[in-house]
């Protein structure tokens, strides 16, 4: 069975020149990128190279630039260090924020006793600007604001330059988490003034248990990972060289098509809401999802008209992979935050959410086997849903 995979706001395949890429790395440039001989320097010249090649995307300097394992490492070291090292007092965010985000807050609000705000998003899964505002001038607290640029479940896109403009206006840090957006969209941080932003490289089809942190510089930052000076003494450790090199090459792959992958995803998605409309009745979407203009193109959230928990399991068996949720809480028995937040209560309790995320590598012919399937089990689900009304 070949399997069809719709899962790509998890992680996408990696393309087979990062492999080629990542292999020859390790054959050949396997010298610590510390070590002063010829081939630590060979591997530390290829790290400097990504680094450059990472800040000429962003439009920023290349020692604003920290090699890590990922985004949630990233995420953790920005807003613990904030806290830990730049003094904040007072972080304000959303419900609709990544576990690694909201889990690092709430650790600083029970260890360092920061004062936590939330901005509650309208059931379109907005963030109210205005609210922000009103927080931003209700205490003189220093002042961190944590929103991520695109929901990795909805797909709902914040105006990141706005917000980083009420921050710098009322003399707070903004810290973005742009792991969804990064190498899908053109970002330019001399234009944006966010202070910290994150990335994840298996998001755009580079390897896993890479990414990066953007630190603007002067920001006073500090590592939470200590020990040897890699990484301007922000983040110590051997580093991942293949892996950095891999991620080099994804967002060089990333840069080079993008125009052509995201007119392809854009039409992929719009396909996948009219088909899936038509095949399903009673299916919604849920935030903006199914906009072009204010959400991210790579990821559509459905809602079935019916409760049906097995259904990431069913549609497995048939050979799609795809997502109920956030893969990191895909286990949790309860419903995503995100989910609490956009949709009512009788829809919570009697509907079913799909999460559907696309890469350049989706066909139709996928979406038409996602509808079909779906077509399939509704239709047995209703009769099953019948058959007990009639009992």
């Amino acid at each position: 069975m070949n399997k069809i995979y719709l899962d790509n706001a998890a992680t996408t395949p990696l393309s087979e020149e990062v492999i080629d890429a990542m292999v020859s790395t390790m054959r050949m440039n396997f010298g610590n990128p510390s070590s002063t001989h010829s081939l630590g320097q060979e591997a530390k010249i290829l790290i400097e190279n990504v680094r450059r090649q990472v800040a000429d995307y962003l439009h920023v300097t290349p020692a604003e630039i920290i090699f890590t394992s990922c985004g949630t490492e990233s995420n953790n070291m920005i807003i613990k260090s904030s806290v830990e090292h730049l003094g904040v007092e007072r972080i304000i965010s959303s419900p609709l924020e990544h576990k690694c985000v909201s889990e690092s807050i709430l650790d600083m609000k029970s260890r360092k006793g920061v004062e936590v705000n939330y901005i509650r998003p309208n059931q379109k899964g907005d963030i109210d600007l205005e609210k922000l505002e009103q927080l931003l001038m209700a205490s003189e607290k220093k002042t961190l604001v944590s929103l991520m640029h695109a929901n990795n479940e909805i797909g709902n896109l914040t105006d990141i330059k706005k917000v980083a403009e009420l921050c710098k206006i009322h003399g707070a840090l903004f810290h973005s988490d742009t792991v969804q957006t990064m190498a899908h969209m053109n970002l330019d941080f001399s234009d944006i003034p966010v202070d910290f932003a994150s990335c994840s490289a298996h998001k755009f089809h580079g390897p896993k248990g890479v990414g990066f942190a953007f630190i603007r510089k002067a920001s006073g930052l500090k590592g939470i990972i200590t020990g040897g000076p890699q990484e301007r003494s922000l983040r110590a450790g051997t580093e991942n060289v293949a892996g950095i090199v891999g991620l080099g090459k994804a967002l060089e792959l990333s840069l080079a098509h993008m125009e052509d992958y995201t007119r392809h995803m854009q039409q992929i998605k719009s396909y996948a809401a009219e088909k899936l409309t038509a095949e399903v009745p009673g299916i919604k979407f849920n935030g903006r999802s199914a906009e072009m203009d204010n959400s991210l193109y790579t990821v559509l959230s459905a809602l079935l008209p019916y409760k049906n928990p097995l259904i990431g399991l069913q549609l497995d068996m048939k050979g799609i992979a795809i997502s109920q949720g956030s893969a990191c809480s895909s286990g949790a028995s309860k419903p995503s935050m995100v989910m609490m937040m956009v949709l009512s209560e009788d829809e919570m309790d009697h509907c079913t959410p799909l999460r559907i995320s696309f890469s350049h590598m989706t066909a139709k012919e996928d979406i038409d086997a996602l509808a079909a399937a779906l077509k399939e089990i509704s239709a047995d689900f209703i009769i099953e849903n019948t058959n007990v009304e009639h009992r």
